[in-house]
Formats: structure tokens, C-alpha cells, sequence
């Protein structure tokens, strides 16, 4: 490392944006996860303050209201990539997050006339301007995160996702039951928004050399750890839009080994979520969802344990005890084993154990924290340059299986008070774990790959290769790909 480069501050603002991005993630998670407290408050008054309008919804509408976050949510993820890369990181999330935070505040202003379906369409907006929000999120990672650093700082970022969901809890009950009373929640949660769309637009730079705040020390700093990475030269300049080798990416196993194990994640995760609650609920005769302690303590010990997990990355990286490769597949066999094994568990948990029941739940849920490191950041690895764009794919796949989950579910369980037709549920998610880490196991990879090149795609057409064609024309093989990983 040079000189220069020791003398880089501590804390720089590569830190800042790291902060505005948790901060980014905690306040559009708090919006998208207060609706299940609003409804709860809505549809049951006397619960939090009954001074304000109380509506009769069945079961089904509510579920409808609860879902159509994810019905605009998936949509939006793969445009948010391309956006991201247009328009840049600062303008494409200032937007998600305005855009969301502005529909938030007309809940109480339409719900009385336009009843569950006006609270739908409002949800289904939200869901697509939050859509654009990761893909930005880890593309904005990529530029501004040492090579050195991305892990611990990628992981921090990410935590705003257990923060979000732990106060969307919390501050929802209390504010429901507050003066403010449910419109409160929306309120709240717009202000949240806008206040953080106002300090994003004066701290937030694309990337570092876009920054008026960043010493020349750290700029170098950032700048030549991403170049050494390349083994590129400080003084080359990258095309100002780098095209997309769609077919590279398409006949690489290391991203479709990320793609399989962020999918596994979000089925597994959306049982421990999702349905856990509705079996203790139906087997154990716990109703979970009106106790706000024992609803929200997993995501507490998840947001707990996240940063437990990168406290030991860092020790295990730092002492070179474990590569970044070993890392990520140790803490994502953690993440998904673990919790397979869990939900195996809860099945055979009867009436008379309700306090091993909720113990195993927290716990499954707060060792999947690992997946964050394990998986999620992989994006990064791969191809800094196309980070946006992965995270769009793989994120894509991934909001589509809450959908689909659920509808399984109801197919199989045809009693909620079955224990058998549980243990099939909770068998098909722990396969599900299991399955998609091994493949994520043997095909997966931390190197940077040859298609991450602003200039893969011009060699790849070069004269002396005359048997390969345009990138958008001829699938690259996959034993040219392989050369690098």
C-alpha cells in the first residue's frame, strides 16, 4: 500500500454512504413492512385508539392488502438495473424512495372511500417504486467500496434490513395507539422518507470521483484498490456505459449458483416468515401475530446476530483463517443448514413445548442472518461493473417465490390444525435449503469473472477470433468462461 493511501481517514466518506444506504433500507423497510400493524389497527380499533374509523375486511381482503406490496415489488427489480445504470445511483433511489414514501401518505387520505382495493393499488405502487431500490443499492456498493472493505461495509449497509423490520414493528404499535392513532403509521413513515430523500440529495455522489466531499487520499485510496483488483492502470479510463454480455452472464455457473441460492433464501425464509406463525398458530394455539414481543423478537435477534456474523468475518478475513470464497459458503451453509434443520424441528414441537417453539423459531431466524454475507454481497464479487444488474435478476426470481409459497402452502394444508400436512410444508422448504446451498457449494465463486471487463465485449469480437460472433448474437461457451474460475 502507498503512503497516500495510509493516510486515508478512518473514517471517510465511503462511510457516509454506507449510512445513508442503511439508513435508505431501514426507512423503505419500515414502510414496507407497516402494514401489518395498520391493518391489525384498522380492522380492530379497540386494540390501539379507537377514535379513528375502523374497517370490516375479511380475512381474504386483508391478505390481499399484506401481499400487493410483492405484486409491483418483483416487476421492478430487473428495470431498476438498467436505470440504475442510466441514470446512476443518487437520482434512481432518490426517486424509490420519494415515490414510495408519497403514496405512504395517501392511505389515510383514500382508504375511506376507496376501501381494501384503493389500500391494494396504493401497496402495488409502493412495491414498484421499492423495486428499484437494491439494484441501485449494491451497484452503489460497488463503486464505492475498497475491495478490502466490501465485505464489512457491504454487510453493515444491509442490516438496515433486520433494523427496518424490527421498528416497521415496534413503531407501528406504538404510534397506532398513540394520539395519531393508524393514520399515524403512514405519516411517520412519509416524513421518514422525505427527510432522508433531502440528505441523500446533498451527501450522496454516484461515485467517488463525482464527490465534492471525499479528500483526494481516500479517492485514491478507493480508486486504486479497484484498479489493483482488475489489474488495470490508475491513469485508464472506463466507457462511459459499459454494455451488458448477456449471453456471458447467462452461461455462467457462478451466477447462476447465486441466483439458485438467493432463491432457496427467499423460499425458506419466507416459511420461517410467513407460515411458522399461521402452524403455531393452527397446531400450537399461539396467535403469534397479536403478541408484538414474540413477533418481532426473530427479526430483533436477526438484526443481533447480523452483526455478530460480521464481527467474525472480519476476525476470520483479517487473520487469514478462512478466504473470502470459504467465507461466503461457511456462513451460507450456516445460514441455510442450520434453519433447515430448525424448521424440521418445530414440526415435531408439540402443544406442551411452546417455549422451545418460539426459541427455535428466533433462532432459525437469527442464524439466516448469515445468508447477508454468505450470498447477498456475492453480486459484488462477481462483477462490481454489473452488480446492479445481477442484483436486478436475481432479485427478480426471488420476490417471485413469496408469491408463489403461500399457494403451495394452501394446496398441501387443507387443515391449519394437521400437524402431517405441516411437516410436508416444512420438509419441501428444509430440501429447499439444503439443495440450493450445495449447488451454490460446488458452483459457486467469489473471483471477479472475465465478463465483468468494460472491454469484454470488444475481444470477444476481435479479428483473431473469427469463430466467435456479437455477444448478442452467439452464447459465449461455457469452457472459455471457465478459464477464470
Amino acid at each position: 500500500m502507498t503512503t497516500e493511501s495510509n493516510k486515508v481517514p478512518v473514517l471517510g466518506q465511503r462511510h457516509l454512504q454506507i449510512l445513508l444506504l442503511f439508513l435508505s433500507i431501514s426507512v423503505n423497510f419500515i414502510a414496507k413492512f407497516n402494514a401489518g400493524v395498520s391493518v391489525v389497527a384498522m380492522t380492530n380499533a379497540e386494540t390501539t385508539n379507537p377514535d379513528f374509523p375502523e374497517y370490516d375486511w375479511n380475512e381474504m381482503e386483508k391478505s390481499f392488502i399484506l401481499s400487493s406490496f410483492f405484486w409491483g415489488y418483483f416487476v421492478t427489480q430487473f428495470p431498476g438495473g438498467y436505470l440504475c445504470r442510466r441514470f446512476g445511483a443518487k437520482l434512481t433511489m432518490f426517486v424509490s424512495t420519494l415515490g414510495s414514501a408519497l403514496f405512504a401518505l395517501l392511505i389515510p387520505l383514500t382508504v375511506d372511500w376507496g376501501g381494501w382495493q384503493i389500500y391494494c393499488g396504493i401497496r402495488v405502487c409502493q412495491g414498484l417504486f421499492q423495486g428499484l431500490l437494491f439494484p441501485c443499492i449494491h451497484a452503489h456498493l460497488a463503486a464505492w467500496c475498497p475491495v478490502q472493505e466490501r465485505n464489512r461495509l457491504g454487510a453493515l449497509a444491509n442490516t438496515g434490513i433486520e433494523c427496518g423490520t424490527v421498528l416497521a414493528m415496534f413503531l407501528g404499535g406504538i404510534i397506532a395507539a398513540s394520539s395519531m392513532g393508524w393514520p399515524g403509521i403512514s405519516y411517520v413513515s412519509c416524513a421518514l422518507g422525505v427527510a432522508w430523500c433531502i440528505v441523500w440529495l446533498i451527501f450522496s455522489a454516484n461515485t467517488p470521483s463525482e464527490s465534492k466531499l471525499i479528500s483526494a487520499a481516500e479517492l485514491a485510496y478507493i480508486e486504486s484498490s479497484k484498479n489493483a483488483e482488475r489489474n488495470v492502470d490508475d491513469s485508464s479510463t472506463k466507457p462511459a456505459r459499459i454494455p451488458v454480455p448477456w449471453n456471458a452472464i447467462m452461461a455462467s455457473w457462478p451466477f447462476w449458483a447465486l441466483l439458485v441460492a438467493r432463491s432457496a433464501q427467499s423460499w425458506g425464509f419466507s416459511t420461517l416468515q410467513a407460515e411458522i406463525p399461521s402452524y403455531m398458530n393452527g397446531v400450537l394455539g399461539m396467535d403469534m401475530k397479536s403478541n408484538a414481543l414474540f413477533s418481532a423478537l426473530p427479526y430483533f435477534a436477526m438484526w443481533c446476530m447480523s452483526y455478530v456474523y460480521l464481527i467474525l468475518a472480519d476476525v476470520l478475513l483479517q487473520r487469514k483463517l478462512l478466504s473470502l470464497n470459504a467465507l461466503r459458503k461457511t456462513f451460507n451453509s450456516l445460514a441455510f443448514w442450520v434453519p433447515a434443520i430448525g424448521l424440521i424441528a418445530v414440526g415435531f414441537v408439540n402443544e406442551n413445548q411452546r417455549t422451545l417453539a418460539i426459541a427455535l423459531m428466533t433462532a432459525n431466524v437469527g442464524i439466516n442472518a448469515g445468508s447477508t454475507i454468505g450470498s447477498a454481497l456475492n453480486t459484488i464479487d462477481l462483477s462490481p461493473n454489473h452488480a446492479g444488474i445481477l442484483m436486478g435478476i436475481v432479485n427478480t426470481s426471488a420476490n417471485i417465490i413469496p408469491i408463489l409459497t403461500p399457494l403451495l402452502v394452501g394446496l398441501i394444508v387443507k387443515n391449519e390444525d394437521d400437524r402431517t400436512e405441516w411437516q410436508i410444508v416444512f420438509v419441501i422448504s428444509a430440501l429447499v435449503f439444503g439443495l440450493g446451498n450445495l449447488f451454490f457449494i460446488v458452483f459457486g465463486s467469489t473471483q471477479l469473472q472475465p465478463w465483468d471487463d468494460e472491454n469484454y465485449l470488444k475481444l470477444s469480437d476481435a479479428p483473431n477470433k473469427p469463430n466467435e460472433t456479437n455477444e448478442e448474437d452467439c452464447p459465449t461457451s461455457s469452457a472459455q468462461l471457465g478459464k477464470r474460475y
